[in-house]
């Protein structure tokens, strides 16, 4: 009996563990699937940062992203969409993420009233942490552009005190590929450690 047939069984049965054990890894790296398909690419853009500097499409690309649109005298969904992000932030933090890996993107969609001053006030009440989180105001029409025609986000209204808009959160890869849309509205969707998962699965790629 040669040792192949002696030992077929145990053969077998650790071609299976290891069949197994590759499963269990792909699945944890998100490999052999795909979770999030590639939604649209972001358009490129160019804005201000809240520091006065000029932050680009290209700067972020390599880093995993949450972007966010949002006008700084909101008086509901957008503060507390805010607050979920700052939460994000630091579970990313405890990880060693954020700021290297994953950054943050908010963009004011009403530049004409958000100044430097007013974001950063903003900002702040959310300890936003600036070196991985940029708050940005740029041309207002082609922001406007960029939230409707990439993110899909609506928009109506034309001042301050009149806007109605949806909001959303996007995950966007490394590449600016939007990859997944949160509805912000609706809590379930905004699950702290699921947002985790998500961001960790797309780092891994």
């Amino acid at each position: 009996m040669n040792t192949f047939k002696r030992y077929k069984w145990t053969w077998i049965l650790l071609a299976i563990c290891l069949v197994a054990a590759a499963y269990l890894v792909a699945n944890a790296l998100g490999l052999g699937k795909d979770k999030f398909p590639i939604v649209r690419e972001v358009s490129a853009y160019s804005m201000e940062n809240v520091d006065g500097t000029t932050v680009t499409s290209e700067d972020t690309q390599g880093s995993v992203k949450l972007m966010y649109f949002y006008f700084t005298s909101c008086p509901d969904v957008c503060p507390i969409t805010t607050l979920v992000l700052s939460q994000i932030q630091e579970e990313l933090k405890k990880e060693g993420l954020f700021g290297n890996e994953v950054k943050f993107v908010s963009i004011s969609f009403d530049p004409e009233t958000d100044t430097k001053e007013k974001i950063k006030e903003f900002g702040d009440r959310f300890f936003a942490d600036y070196s991985g989180w940029y708050f940005l105001r740029g041309d207002q029409e082609e922001t406007r552009k960029l939230m409707q025609e990439s993110f899909k986000i609506p928009l109506l209204g034309n001042d301050s005190t009149n806007f109605t808009h949806g909001n959303s959160i996007a995950l966007v890869d490394r590449d600016n590929n939007i990859r997944k849309m949160y509805n912000a509205a609706d809590p379930k969707e905004v699950e702290i450690k699921d947002v985790v998962n998500d961001i960790k699965i797309l780092v891994k790629e």
